[in-house]
């Protein structure tokens, strides 16, 4: 090659992009790899399946271009097949102009995706390309629906996509004793029995079929290749207009119902599938969020109240002007929101978390304490005990003239914030700058179908955190309905339920959100333990008429 036709095909690879075909997964976002975040994170275009965009936009930069994959085909639907946007015209558009392309597909992109013909185009087209494998469909909802595919002894494992399965698929793996894993849709399950029960296999072969695999919607059906239509017909699961959906059934012995009790993890989470109300910001709510998901819920913020800045910022300006002067021995922060404040007051005189040196910081729990290990100061104290005022003043010490040059404290809080604090301190013999800096208002309230599903029992339980969030949550959304499970952090806020007409049936045993959390979901391993000692379906709350009381759980 001359150094000219070199240099132009130098300058032709330079000027394209590169396509990074994505596996996301079944459905659990936590199913990403290392890997596909990092592409993600990179991505200046992000092509995603309608079914995984939200599992992949997390993960990827702000102002990231998405372009619409558009079904361009209504009666295609009805197979359950949309017809979709030549998604390989929009990867090539892109990469053609020096784009970084992530195209996201479902599941695995060799197994589950057809992906094939967009991979080709690239390399015609001399655009550079990788693939990040995800976690099939066939493989990823067997295991969160409990039913291992292979044991000890090993097993022939056949996997079978009924739309396209000829005469010959189908008796292949009629005539084989292995286990058979059958991706096809709701509808069309009774289908694939029936194909399975003429090539060979005998009707009373288990069969489990598992819909929304991996995700908190997920339900699976024990049944055998011959009882399978009568078990979907009298779960009333069909006739429906949803039986298009898709399904993973896995066919074999592995899969019967004595054995997927016991290894049936997921969907036997304390609160799995429920719809929890979580009246805080997201910010507030982020490490609840996490904690309830982890049990299984889905949880829903809903900001009861918001943090304004307060009306006259002079009294603020004056604090942290003297905190860096020296003024203060000490700081004591009682919220995340005390800290989001003097973090915003700092960065508006182009300070940093260096202006706290020499001054003690206190944190009145771990919340708060990460919030300012996240700005950069490692707090001196946080309460041993109860995260309250009281408990900081359990373990604030006294002040001598002797150990401490300086006699006063800075506390930034609400304005709406109590006495105790400061009556305390100045029982210890400080002196103290009680500064307002923030305001706390009453949020918009939410949308009309939020509200709706609050006051009809759409939601499954809702968990209160403080008085605050009683009262605001009832007079901007209304009062949670009655088969709605409520959980207090504390006699306060239970008591101020009540007084809102609520009956409480959860008590946190500590003023703790992770203890509520943890309380709630005691609570639902209880319910969910009676309902299968009692012979019963395992129901959500929301999916119970209104009726019999409930006791209130103090865990």
């Amino acid at each position: 090659m001359s150094p000219t036709t070199a240099s132009k095909a130098s300058s032709a690879f330079s000027a394209c992009g590169h396509v990074t075909f994505l596996g996301a997964g079944p459905g659990d976002p936590g199913l990403l790899t290392l890997r596909a975040v990092e592409a993600l994170a990179g991505a200046d275009v992000l092509i995603a399946e309608p079914e995984v965009l939200d599992v992949v936009r997390g993960h990827a930069r702000a102002g990231v271009s998405t372009p619409e994959l558009t079904v361009v085909d209504d009666a295609s639907m009805a197979a359950g097949v949309p017809v979709l946007r030549d998604a390989a015209n929009l990867v090539m558009e892109a990469a053609r102009g020096g784009k970084r392309v992530v195209r996201a597909l479902s599941g695995d992109p060799g197994l589950d995706g057809d992906a094939g013909a967009e991979m080709l185009a690239c390399a015609s087209a001399g655009i550079p390309f990788e693939v990040v494998p995800g976690v099939a469909a066939a493989v990823g909802v067997p295991a969160y629906a409990g039913v291992p595919l292979r044991d000890a002894q090993g097993a022939d494992v056949r996997f079978v996509d009924a739309r396209t399965a000829s005469d010959r698929c189908w008796t292949e793996v009629g005539a084989s004793d292995g286990t058979v894993v059958v991706s096809t849709t709701l509808d069309s399950v009774a289908a694939a029995a029936g194909e399975l029960v003429a090539a060979g296999r005998k009707p009373d072969t288990p069969l489990t079929v598992t819909i929304a695999g991996t995700t908190t919607r997920q339900r699976t059906w024990t049944a055998t290749l011959g009882s399978i239509a009568q078990t979907l017909k009298q779960a009333k699961v069909l006739p429906s207009p949803e039986g298009h959906r898709p399904v993973i059934a896995v066919v074999g012995e592995r899969s019967a119902a004595a054995q997927r009790d016991q290894l049936a993890w997921f969907e036997s989470k304390p609160l799995f599938g429920w719809k929890v109300l979580v009246p805080r910001t997201k910010e507030q709510a982020a490490s609840l969020s996490d904690q309830l998901r982890s049990y299984g819920a889905v949880p829903s913020e809903v900001p009861t109240i918001a943090v304004e800045p307060p009306r006259t910022p002079q009294q603020m300006e004056r604090a942290v002007k003297g905190l860096v002067t020296g003024r203060y021995e000490w700081i004591a922060f009682t919220s995340v929101n005390a800290v989001k404040a003097v973090r915003e007051k700092f960065e508006e005189y182009g300070l940093d978390a260096r202006a706290f040196a020499g001054i003690k910081v206190a944190a009145v729990g771990e919340q708060t304490a990460k919030a300012l290990v996240d700005f950069g100061v490692k707090p001196d104290l946080v309460p041993s005990g109860e995260q309250s005022a009281a408990g900081l003043l359990e373990d604030w010490p006294p002040y001598d003239p002797v150990f401490d040059p300086i006699d006063r404290v800075f506390l930034p809080r609400a304005d709406i914030a109590t006495e105790t604090l400061v009556a305390g301190l100045i029982e210890l013999g400080w002196e103290v700058d009680d500064v307002t800096a923030y305001r706390t208002v009453r949020a918009s309230p939410p949308p009309a179908e939020t509200r709706e599903a609050i006051k009809g029992g759409g939601f499954d339980a809702v968990l209160f955190t403080s008085s605050s969030t009683v009262r605001n949550l009832v007079g901007i959304a209304g009062k949670p309905h009655n088969v709605t499970v409520i959980a207090c952090i504390g006699p306060a806020t239970a008591k101020t339920a009540e007084e809102h007409g609520l009956r409480v049936d959860v008590l946190s045993p500590e003023p703790s959100v992770t203890k509520l959390a943890e309380a709630l979901a005691e609570f639902g391993a209880k319910r969910r333990a009676a309902a299968l000692e009692a012979g019963d379906p395992v129901t959500r709350p929301s999916e119970r008429r209104p009726g019999a009381r409930r006791r209130r759980t103090t865990t």
